[in-house]
């Protein structure tokens, strides 16, 4: 009899032209690791309005392909195993975190099963969007240096010298929301959407869904009624969690996720829902132009390599006896080796050794510290010389000029998306919402596929040599190709 009142209203709802909505969530975490933080999660959010369904799927994992657990046949197998619900394969629509954590090996059932529950759990809804504003987790990880390149902020190798700093990039601190309520008013799902590598739990803490899984627990908990929050990551590819390079203190994910999830509850109780049952989804597929430089990128990454191995220093001394000499002469530089007293004695003399002594230690110090220097850009350039290797291997075996990438458009209510495969950089996002005027549209990559890094044009050129410019298929046209369809696709989702 339930289910019968239940299957009435749906249909009463759809007639009306009201929007439907279901959710549900499934542990995707894989157990049979030797450590798990905390659980990693898919969930599956099904939306139904007049003839239009659309899923929005989020995963606790690094990638929807590519790397990582998730296979590359991920998004075939789950839109065919969709295909008895109605739902149209373009009308799916997955976004990936990118936390760092391990996933099942058997993820495509398990996330079809999902999505078949939320579709048996649809309920008529009303819908509002809002947006909030979260500084405080987040910053750039390229540093613009004052020689006009750029290094980025990496655990894979160290910091630049302060000195050598002339400024940082910039964030996108907005938080994009879409709030769904019951008939009642009570919350069934509040999707959130923010740009930031979720890597702030390192590999000795285990399988974690990184801060996003800590916000998402906040809200679901403050929430109750069994309300889903759902994490869609944004333009995330050169924003880090902040002060991702300390080493005072352990890295902990939970404290950012809880300012995250507080800032995410206050938005969204400030958002008013209507049951306008506006439901848009579109999906296009574009080309954009393989990186062709790979080989001219290689030979002036070895070029630098030779020149600094040949800047190398000769030098006396090891770190045993550096280290003891340097804070001598940071600390004493006057009278580094010996108390003032010997000092004025062979002045007295005039004698000179003790001077020369120090002079010839200065020399072996500063020779010293150039050469670990030149040790740590040499380091910076073998770690992207690789990123460089392998994706000119790739686009060898690809054997074509171009890339196909999934570009998704999504209107729920007034509250917009449009997605793109790759780890999109902040500043490509920041371009879009400007241009399209609209607080309520968003840009989201590692979304349908994965293709890797996807940076500026002006990243893309950089001459330091980073992960975001370095660890792409893409050449720097992709920029603008994807931005204007971007626009297009939110132009439409507007009409």
């Amino acid at each position: 009899m339930k289910f019968i009142c239940l299957l009435l209203l749906v249909c009463v709802a759809a007639a009306r032209g009201e929007m439907l909505a279901g959710v549900a969530k499934v542990d995707i975490t894989d157990r049979t690791v030797p450590l798990v933080n905390d659980p990693c999660f898919a969930k599956a959010l099904v939306l139904k309005s007049g003839g239009t369904t659309a899923v929005v799927i989020t995963l606790d994992a690094v990638a929807v392909g590519g790397i990582g657990r998730v296979g590359n046949g991920f998004m075939a197998t789950v839109r065919t195993g969709l295909q008895d619900l109605g739902i149209p394969p373009a009308n799916v629509v997955v976004n990936a975190s990118h936390c760092h954590g391990i996933v099942r090996g058997d993820l495509e059932p398990l996330v079809i099963q999902a999505v078949k529950e939320a579709a048996k759990n649809l309920v008529p809804v009303k819908a509002g969007s809002g947006i909030g504003s979260e500084t405080r987790i987040s910053e750039n990880r390229r540093l613009k240096m004052k020689d006009g390149s750029t290094v980025d902020m990496r655990r894979a190798y160290s910091m630049p010298r302060d000195e050598d700093v002339a400024s940082v990039g910039p964030i996108d601190p907005q938080v994009g929301l879409l709030r769904l309520d019951r008939m009642d008013g009570t919350p069934l799902a509040v999707l959130y959407q923010f740009a930031c590598h979720p890597i702030m739990n390192p590999p000795s803490k285990g399988c974690s869904a990184d801060y996003p899984g800590f916000a998402s627990k906040v809200i679901e908990e403050a929430l109750g009624g069994g309300a889903m929050a759902f994490f869609v990551q944004g333009c995330g590819g050169d924003i880090n969690p902040v002060r991702y390079k300390e080493v005072t203190r352990t890295p902990d994910a939970e404290p950012l996720g809880t300012m995250l999830g507080a800032t995410v509850l206050a938005a969204a109780r400030k958002i008013e829902t209507k049951g306008d049952g506006v439901l848009k989804v579109s999906n296009a597929t574009i080309a954009v132009p393989r990186a062709a430089d790979y080989t001219a990128r290689i030979s002036n990454i070895e070029a630098e390599q030779k020149k600094l191995v040949a800047t190398l220093k000769s030098t006396n001394i090891n770190f045993k006896s550096f280290l003891p000499l340097l804070l001598q002469h940071k600390l004493w530089p006057d009278t580094p080796s010996h108390y003032s007293q010997s000092y004025l004695h062979d002045q007295s003399l005039d004698r000179k050794a003790i001077s020369q002594l120090d002079a010839d230690n200065r020399l072996l110090v500063e020779n010293y510290l150039a050469n670990i220097e030149i040790m740590e850009r040499l380091t910076r350039l073998n770690a992207n010389l690789a990123l460089l290797k392998m994706h000119l291997k790739q686009t060898l075996a690809a054997g074509e000029k171009t890339l196909d990438a999934e570009v998704c458009g999504l209107r729920v209510g007034d509250f917009k998306l449009v997605t793109f495969p790759g780890e999109v950089t902040v500043q490509v996002g920041l371009n879009i919402k400007k241009a399209a005027k609209d607080a309520n549209a968003h840009v989201s990559g590692y979304t349908n596929g994965y293709i890797w890094y996807t940076p500026t044009v002006e990243q893309r050129l950089n001459l330091g040599y980073a992960q975001e410019d370095c660890d792409t298929l893409v050449a720097p046209e992709w920029q603008k190709i994807f931005e204007t369809k971007a626009q297009e696709v939110l132009t439409n989702l507007s009409r």
